[in-house]
């Protein structure tokens, strides 16, 4: 075999036989078939590159002297907004007077319709004086009688108003943000800015207040895409009985950062919930409490976008592949219907 023949042997397109250069009916079907399939796998792959993927990557958190948004959007279709109130309590051990709070409170009648608005402009802070704080209650040994006490005409005036509206199925709804100190402690929802006696006059007792409630939203911070808060659209209802709700949330600082470089601080959460109901024996008020405290570390999720010859490459190898299928196929069905066609004519002849 001389030179020229070994170099010849060695071409991967050899010429198309004159055969296969006619144009039939099956050749279309499979060309248009293979154009459609092409069509699609390219339109799959262009989206492919296009969509971004998410990265998360994890460090030790360093933020130090930042406040920690609170977004609350809450509903207590048995309390009427007179008489509740939203505490905050932190373990930094130090009391805030200029405590930052934008919180609303819209009074709902029965049928869940706004009748009323307030500003709730009297959040209280109050000074961390154990640390085993969430098992004491605010009206701790609030019993106590004090040498002491008269109802006055205003005060009056509210237990009657507070008790018609608990006749008329009045409800409330608390939303609002609520900006704290970076450190763990707690927030909650209850009758607590009640005297004792008030509220002893207006409810009979601890056992009559009812703290059903509805979380539209509970959030520490902006969202960002795929955050899932899983506290969103709880709904805890009580039926002639109360007691005091506990969520021990855990917060996990997160940046988000766009695939345009931009970067979302916020946080996710985790969350855990107890109940414990009321009995006529105990000296503590229902209340919802949210107990948080903030883990050491912080989470980064970072878009990105696949790379061009990541594209360039599976491009090349789904639309080679199936021109490469249906040139199998029409070659196929090419000697399929050449066969067919011969031994008719033969049976014909015979």
């Amino acid at each position: 075999m001389g030179l020229k023949q070994t170099i010849r042997s060695l071409d991967a397109f050899p010429r198309t036989e004159e055969h296969l250069l006619q144009k039939t009916q099956s050749g279309a079907l499979v060309s248009i078939v293979g154009l459609v399939i092409m069509a699609t796998l390219f339109t799959h792959e262009l989206t492919y590159y296009l969509t971004t993927y998410t990265v998360h990557e994890m460090s030790v958190d360093f933020k130090r002297g930042e406040t920690l948004p609170i977004h609350i959007n809450m509903t207590f279709p048995s309390l009427p907004c007179d008489v509740a109130s939203v505490d905050a309590i932190d373990l930094s051990g130090k009391h805030e007077v200029d405590l930052d709070t934008n919180i609303w409170k819209l009074r709902l009648n029965s049928h869940g319709h706004i009748i009323g608005t307030e500003y709730l402009y009297d959040l209280v802070e109050k000074q961390h004086t154990t640390r085993n704080h969430d098992d004491k209650e605010h009206h701790d040994g609030s019993a106590k009688k004090p040498h002491k006490f008269s109802f006055d005409k205003d005060a009056e005036n509210m237990i009657n108003k507070v008790k018609k509206a608990l006749e008329n199925g009045e409800g409330c709804r608390v939303y609002g943000v609520l900006d704290v100190q970076r450190v763990a402690g707690n927030f909650h929802i209850s009758v607590h800015a009640l005297n004792i006696y008030v509220a002893q006059m207006i409810f009979g007792g601890a056992t009559h207040v009812n703290v059903s409630h509805m979380i539209h939203d509970l959030s520490f911070g902006p969202k960002y895409p795929g955050l899932h808060n899983p506290l969103d659209d709880t709904v805890r209802i009580l039926h002639d009985t109360s007691g005091t709700f506990k969520y021990y949330v855990k917060i996990v600082p997160t940046e988000y950062r766009y695939i345009s470089k931009e970067v979302l601080p916020t946080n996710q959460f985790s969350v855990s919930e107890y109940f414990s109901p009321m009995n006529e024996f105990d000296r503590t008020w229902p209340a919802v409490y949210f107990l948080y405290d903030l883990s050491p570390i912080t989470v980064t999720i970072k878009e990105e976008r696949r790379s061009f010859l990541h594209f360039i490459t599976r491009l090349s190898a789904v639309l080679g592949g199936t021109f490469a299928l249906t040139g199998m196929l029409d070659r196929w069905m090419y000697r399929l219907i050449k066969a067919l066609t011969t031994t008719s004519a033969r049976g014909a002849f015979q």
